[in-house]
């Protein structure tokens, strides 16, 4: 049954696409989407994901964004969650300054390699406050390492992979540009210590934090360019670059997938299911942690977006999680509670999100998807279960 509120937004749609003479059929390139997508929406049969594709509809039909939904924003608000904040201050510190101009805490390389080591840790693990607390200390004694070492290249590693565990989780913390500046730094570090593996992975990360701010072409240019310059070394079956251009083709397969490009994405997950294949096992590789479950867990998330829940939910329910980092176990139980809400099934939907809130409760939070997710599930049926409507209140999602 559809939703009213979709329903309403897909009666604008199809009238002022009317008004403009647009068949759906001519409509659809214009927004990058299929007509079977154009079709679904103005049935109120599926919802428009995002924002930024509600405001592409509205430029194709030359109208205010407030004439499809009064709701909408102009401009998206910019609130950095608390566990942001700390993280985004850090990159406005210039810590080889801070080496040069001082007299800067000194580590052993064992020292060094270790607490790097952690802070992936802690980014896997979505525990930012600890994270913070780690990188203050360890970025400005790599930058000291860096200026004071004969050979610095195995530090210029060092320093990559910290900033790169910092990107990462300000990407998850949906802080795009404070993750661009990161991962940027960190190509620079890795471009230093002469690591080309080191630098893809700095594309991988990019090609993350371009998809979170919705510039998918900008992100398939990443993915896809990185992916070329590691072919010639994933052919000669090198794990760690398999690993990579396994990773980075999991990442277009999403971006497909986000575009609404399902035989794209479909080719895309089938080349990297081959390349996990050859891997033979699951990895993490420059913390890509690809290999066969990985592929498995994008092959749902990719289901999902191209709102094909009963294939989602098929999916999900094969996949043994256990033994996945809890980001990776926290991403699933979300993609899974997107698709029961696609079913309009709340209680499975809410179970999924309570499993969600049990690994990674920081992730969960600040994921503006969860929120969305939530919104739609208080809209179904009559009345808000209490259940849902504490759940709401945990998470800060208004519920009347």
């Amino acid at each position: 049954m559809p939703d009213a509120e979709a329903l309403e937004l897909g009666r604008k749609i199809a009238q002022y696409r009317t008004r403009n003479g647009l068949s759906q059929k001519e409509f659809a390139p214009l927004v990058d989407r299929s007509e079977a997508w154009i079709s679904q929406v103005e049935r109120g049969l599926r919802k428009v994901p995002r924002l930024d594709v509600l405001e592409r509809i509205a430029q194709v039909l030359d109208i205010p964004i407030g004439e499809l939904a009064p709701g909408a924003p102009a401009v998206a608000a910019d609130q950095a969650p608390p566990e942001a904040v700390p993280l985004r201050l850090l990159l406005s510190e210039n810590f080889a300054l801070t080496a040069l101009a001082a007299d800067p805490q000194t580590s052993s390389g064992t020292t060094l390699r270790a607490e790097t080591e952690r802070a992936w840790l802690l980014a896997h693990e979505s525990r930012y406050d600890e994270l913070v607390s780690l990188l203050e200390s360890l970025l400005p004694r790599l930058e000291v390492a860096a200026l004071s070492t004969d050979d610095p290249s195995d530090v210029f590693v060092m320093l990559a992979r910290s900033y790169h565990a910092c990107s990462a989780a300000l990407t998850k913390l949906q802080q795009f540009d404070s993750a661009w500046v990161a991962a940027d730094r960190a190509i620079n570090a890795a471009t230093r210590a002469h690591n080309p593996l080191l630098m893809a992975e700095g594309a991988f990360r990019l090609t993350l934090v371009f998809q979170g701010a919705q510039r998918f072409e900008q992100a398939a240019h990443a993915a896809t360019t990185a992916r070329a310059a590691m072919e010639s070394l994933a052919e000669q079956d090198i794990p760690e670059a398999l690993s990579i251009w396994g990773a980075l083709t999991l990442q277009l397969a999403m971006i497909a997938a986000r575009t609404d490009r399902a035989a794209d994405a479909r080719t895309y997950l089938d080349e990297a299911a081959h390349a996990a294949a050859r891997l033979g096992a699951d990895r993490n590789d420059y913390n890509t942690e690809f290999g066969p479950t990985n592929v498995r867990l994008h092959e749902v998330a990719a289901a999902v977006e191209l709102g094909d829940a009963g294939t989602a939910i098929r999916l999900a329910e094969g996949i043994d999680a256990v033994h996945l980092a809890s980001e990776r176990r926290g991403r699933l139980a979300i993609d899974l509670a997107r698709a029961w809400t696609q079913r309009r099934k709340v209680p499975q939907a809410l179970a999924a999100l309570e499993d969600a809130w049990s690994i990674t409760p920081e992730q969960v939070s600040a994921d503006p998807i969860v929120h969305t997710c939530v919104r739609d599930l208080l809209r179904i049926g009559p009345h808000p279960t209490p259940d849902l409507i504490a759940f709401a209140a945990r998470l800060g999602t208004p519920s009347g």
